[in-house]
């Protein structure tokens, strides 16, 4: 079933933009994941590991600047990890913490991956931080009632508006239902939903013209 996104962002298409200077990112999870680790075209859709690094080589090449999330780092590891997991072994009934511990040698490869991507990150942007105090938290619990993301997206949120960062860069349709940001993807059905909420606008704003 197609997904319902009830579209408030500003939605930008990166296959046909074009980076300025000016320009800040913050860049989401899944697009560090794809511009940085070297298995990431094994579970992923063609223009996830060819879209996003290309908008990111783009940004760079123009100067933009780029912010990562050290909350990243967490998510960016797990997902490696899944990887690495699936690819050692395809028997849904191993477990992360079968694999974690009881294999040394892929445990090993599994921290070089991580430590190759990070520092791909961390030499490519700048880190935005994010106190995880009282304060943010109620401020996520609050937005989690009226915006539909999960607990991970509700803190990069607060992280960008404490570095007052409105435009984001991924593939997470999630980020299109959120108001006053600018998101910058090549996810098909978001797209789709913000050019029929686009051209619902205009037909509205014919009919009240004529």
């Amino acid at each position: 079933m197609p997904v319902n996104y009830i579209v408030q962002a500003e939605v930008v298409d990166i296959r046909s933009d074009t980076p300025r200077k000016e320009d800040i990112f913050l860049v989401d999870t899944n697009a560090w994941y794809w511009h940085t680790y070297t298995n990431a075209s094994i579970y992923s859709l063609n223009y996830q590991i060819t879209e996003y690094p290309s908008y990111i080589a783009k940004a760079i090449s123009a100067n933009s600047l780029l912010l990562y999330s050290g909350l990243s780092l967490a998510e960016l590891a797990h997902n490696i990890e899944q990887t690495e997991k699936r690819i050692f072994s395809s028997n849904p009934k191993f477990s992360s913490k079968e694999y974690r511990h009881n294999y040394p040698t892929e445990r090993a490869k599994v921290v070089a991956e991580v430590q190759a991507a990070w520092s791909q990150v961390t030499s490519t942007a700048i880190c935005t931080d994010i106190l995880i105090s009282e304060e943010t938290s109620n401020a996520a619990l609050t937005r989690f009632q009226t915006q539909l993301l999960d607990g991970y997206d509700l803190l990069i949120l607060e992280a960008m508006d404490k570095a007052a960062v409105m435009q984001i860069i991924t593939d997470d349709g999630d980020y299109v239902t959120v108001p006053g940001i600018k998101v910058f993807t090549a996810n098909g059905s978001a797209m789709a939903r913000s050019a029929r909420l686009r051209r619902s606008q205009q037909q509205e704003v014919k009919a009240n013209y004529w």
